[in-house]
């Protein structure tokens, strides 16, 4: 029998069930089960760990980053190299071993996935897959198994937000501890679905600290975004696309491509960048290049300048393009070159000489921008001209449009939900979904443009923000604002910001395009019912229920 492999943490599982011979994401079943068997480890990482804060005992900080950039490297899209998947695994044997000892005696004893210890051998590693992934245990309960991966799986994207937190230096105690809680209470058996709906929402509620954690980190060392026109085409000359997430990837890379005639671009989710006063400065920051992750293979296809991948986003590279690909940080792909960080800095020297030997665009497109920028801070710094319009009549409603974008039909939705919108709404958007209709003329409301682009999606801190303060200024409940929010989710970064959603009360979210594979009609329920949670049906349906 063929090796097998079982995933289903993406809206894009294949059937809408589960990824067995391989992952739509490009992952193999290697991967796939090297991670099932990362995941497990952590798990008992997170068992001593409890125990450890149980009996008042302290726990580095290096354990915390370990737990936070591992579980990072098993969201969608981030890592496909196996060597690397490997030495996680044993480091967390190693990191789990010694937090068992420094422990003694533990009266109650201990679960058996606690216990766990890999082979030596990669391909003994790979098979134990079997006895510790997603199905490994036919007894469980499918609700509790439901709950569980819902738990794991925002543990993922709350993992994101703290990684790149920790890289800007910032860092808080309450969030680490509830990675030993909530990994602790997934390796239990006993942990039952009451349980495990409240740490779900005790994650939501967790993760909004951790984006509120991020927000300052970004802000407080780049600057509050301002509205910013970005160009969307090519110029003339050689160049670099920096994707991904990381602020201070790109930061670096400006600060070393200075005075070397390379334009940097950024590429999907970066495209936020252009709006912080530190990176706009480099007026070498030419634009933005493309659009969703979803397009790169045919949009890198042959390119003449070079990419650097800094988190998640990256799909299988096409042999057009492979040579002048580069990897950083969680991000990985075999035989792919990789640009580590030694002493807070990296140097990018390699990927500099390689657009400079690859020569660029041989010239100008004509030009076409778009306005980015509409932070909280840029947003609530003219929240009385909102209010006014609002009460004025100017604006009738709020729709947050956005989310992760997909390659799956029917994200077409999302673009048409926003061209229907009436003339005198408001769209707030954000995260790489935003790339469906950023390009298309909304017009303008007053002084606002119609679409304001609030950032990626570890800036949703900063929707929930604006949220929150116009509810304050309207004197109401959030629920009670003329808003609506239409998301759109793909992997696991959004189910952490669902769960924030759910966590703050908030009501009404209309989900798409399709529903979690890992969530059971009981589940499902259970969120409907309590948070009157809505799959997407079509846009004229939702405006006429949302408009009257």
């Amino acid at each position: 029998m063929d090796s097998q492999m079982f995933c289903y943490q993406c809206e894009q599982t294949i059937g809408g069930k589960g990824c067995v011979k391989g992952g739509n994401c490009g992952k193999s079943v290697t991967i796939a089960n090297l991670q099932d068997v990362l995941i497990h480890q952590l798990k008992g990482i997170g068992f001593y760990g409890q125990k450890m804060l149980d009996k008042g005992m302290s726990i580095e900080q290096g354990v915390h980053k370990f737990i936070v950039d591992s579980m990072f490297s098993t969201l969608t899209n981030v890592n496909f190299d196996e060597t690397r998947f490997v030495e996680y695994i044993k480091k967390a044997d190693k990191i789990k071993e010694d937090l068992k000892q420094r422990l003694g005696d533990i009266p109650g004893g201990v679960p058996e996935g606690a216990n766990y210890r890999p082979p030596e051998k990669v391909e003994d590693i790979i098979a134990d897959a079997e006895k510790v992934g997603v199905m490994s245990d036919e007894s469980i309960d499918m609700d509790v198994r439901s709950l569980r991966e819902l738990l794991i799986y925002a543990f993922k994207g709350m993992a994101a937000y703290a990684h790149h937190a920790l890289v800007l230096g910032k860092y808080d105690d309450e969030v680490y501890r509830f990675f030993y809680k909530g990994l602790s209470a997934a390796l239990d058996k006993n942990t039952t679905t009451e349980d495990l709906l409240n740490l779900n929402m005790e994650l939501g509620k967790t993760n909004y600290k951790c984006m509120e954690l991020l927000d300052a980190a970004n802000t407080g060392t780049y600057g509050h975004p301002e509205p910013t026109e970005v160009l969307v085409t090519r110029k003339k000359g050689p160049f670099i696309i920096v994707s991904g997430h990381d602020l201070k990837d790109l930061k670096q890379i400006l600060e070393q491509t200075e005075g070397k005639g390379i334009n940097i671009y950024t590429h999907g989710e970066m495209i936020p960048c252009h709006g912080y006063p530190e990176l706009k400065k480099h007026k070498h920051l030419v634009g933005n290049f493309g659009g969703a992750w979803q397009d790169q293979q045919k949009e890198f296809d042959g390119i003449p300048g070079c990419v650097l991948m800094t988190t998640n986003c990256l799909q299988k590279p096409r042999e057009s393009y492979r040579d002048r690909l580069f990897t950083t940080s969680i991000v990985g792909w075999p035989d792919t070159p990789h640009i580590n960080e030694e002493n807070g800095k990296k140097d990018f020297t390699p990927i500099i000489n390689k657009a400079l030997e690859l020569g660029g665009f041989p010239e100008d497109e004509p030009e076409k921008k778009i306005i980015v920028g509409f932070g909280h801070n840029a947003v609530l710094s003219n929240a009385d001209k909102i209010v006014d319009a609002v009460k004025k009549g100017a604006i009738r409603h709020f729709f947050l449009i956005g989310g992760c974008d997909g390659a799956r039909p029917g994200r077409n939705y999302y673009t048409e939900f926003a061209e229907k919108t009436p003339k005198d709404t408001l769209i707030l958007t954000l995260a790489c979904g935003k790339y469906r209709f950023n390009k298309l003329d909304f017009g303008m409301i007053g002084d606002f443009p119609r679409l304001l682009d609030v950032g990626q999606c570890n800036d949703s801190y900063s929707a929930v923000r604006i949220a929150t303060a116009l509810a304050e200024a309207f004197e109401c409940g959030v629920n009670e604002l003329p808003l609506s929010l239409i998301i759109s989710w793909y992997e696991q970064k959004a189910v952490a910001i669902l769960l924030t959603l759910l966590s703050l009360g908030i009501k009404n979210i209309y989900l798409g395009p399709t529903l979690p594979a890992f969530l059971t009609p009981n589940v499902l329920q259970v969120l409907i019912d309590k948070f009157d949670l809505k799959p997407i049906s079509t846009p004229d349906e939702e405006l006429k229920v949302i408009l009257g």
